[in-house]
């Protein structure tokens, strides 16, 4: 969970909503991502895609059966679905989503029972952590005087 903070760290940075995720095949990092959203202005580059995306490159492969997820929030329904059609078997997250978490808090895809597939889901590692830079992130948008001098609200 710790690179997957790294990587959040790095969309902190790009003043990307601070998101990462990390995919591990046979205790090795086989993928990394983190929210580009804004960068690429694509609604469809949260951290978990291009972890995803990264991971099947390395492999050779869209399945990714063996493999873990590490992400430092709770992926929303589109991760979900992705994490699910890519046969992840573990499912490793910080922070839940209140809003839009679909894999125990809104909405849990990863282990409905009407799918083909199941995702073994833990929650809770790192939680503060993460949860500190999502404030820190969203506290700092919400301060951001814009150029007509009145609060740059998100």
């Amino acid at each position: 969970m710790y690179a997957a903070l790294q990587e959040a760290e790095k969309a902190f940075e790009e003043n990307e909503v601070p998101v990462g995720a990390v995919v591990v095949y046979k205790d090795r990092i086989i993928g990394r991502g983190y929210n580009q959203v804004e960068r690429l202005n694509d609604a469809t580059a949260h951290a978990e895609m291009i972890a995803l995306t990264s991971a099947s490159n390395h492999l050779s492969s869209w399945r990714l059966n063996e493999c873990s997820i590490y992400v430092t929030l709770e992926p929303c329904i589109m991760c979900t679905g992705a994490l699910l059609n890519s046969r992840v078997d573990e499912l490793y997250f910080a922070a839940f989503d209140t809003k839009s978490g679909a894999c125990g808090s809104v909405y849990n895809l990863a282990e409905e029972f009407k799918t083909n597939h199941k995702i073994k889901v833990y929650s809770g590692l790192m939680a503060s952590e993460s949860e500190q830079l999502l404030k820190a992130f969203f506290s700092k948008k919400r301060n951001k005087i814009s150029p007509n001098g009145s609060n740059n609200l998100v």
